[in-house]
């Protein structure tokens, strides 16, 4: 190999490695945009307003998935599952390895019922009790975090106001 061929590729090397991190940045931002794009949802609590980003699951499909086979979700983002229909709701944990909270929401937007600290790869069935109209999946401890309780307001555009 010719000493000029040695050199390109030390140099080619080199640079790579110091554009690495900003490669990893791009490939992880990558893989949470092809998980779903976040949109922004707020709850009203008695604590006070509290502000996340969720993905939304509208379609039969994403709410089959929803957030199954996940190891990881930040603390604040959370899935937003609209049914489209005030009905009763069943949700569970299968190939979900992150423990949840279930926040059941009513057509208006009012928090109807929360399912506390959901166990990781369960197939016990989580009713919504009364009918809800969408279900916000947030990482176990949110809901007690953020006091969210029956009652509470969610905004987001799912939601009709009268």
């Amino acid at each position: 190999m010719a000493r000029g061929a040695v050199a390109n590729r030390f140099g080619f090397l080199s640079a790579l490695r110091k554009f690495a991190p900003v490669l990893a940045l791009l490939l992880a931002t990558a893989a949470v945009k092809a998980e779903g794009a976040l949109q922004p949802l707020d709850i009203l609590t008695a604590s006070g307003p509290h502000q996340f980003q969720v993905e939304l699951a509208d379609t039969p499909t994403e709410r089959a998935t929803g957030l199954m086979h996940r190891k990881f979700m930040p603390r604040y983002q959370g899935m937003l599952f609209d049914f489209h229909a005030e009905e009763p709701v069943m949700m569970w944990m299968k190939n979900t390895y992150i423990p949840l909270d279930m926040v059941f929401v009513s057509r208006k937007g009012v928090v109807t019922k929360v399912a506390s600290d959901t166990v990781p790869m369960s197939e016990e069935i989580i009713s919504s009790g009364p009918p809800a109209y969408a279900v916000i999946e947030f990482n176990a401890g949110v809901a007690k975090e953020m006091a969210i309780a029956p009652g509470d307001e969610v905004r987001h555009p799912a939601f009709k106001r009268e």
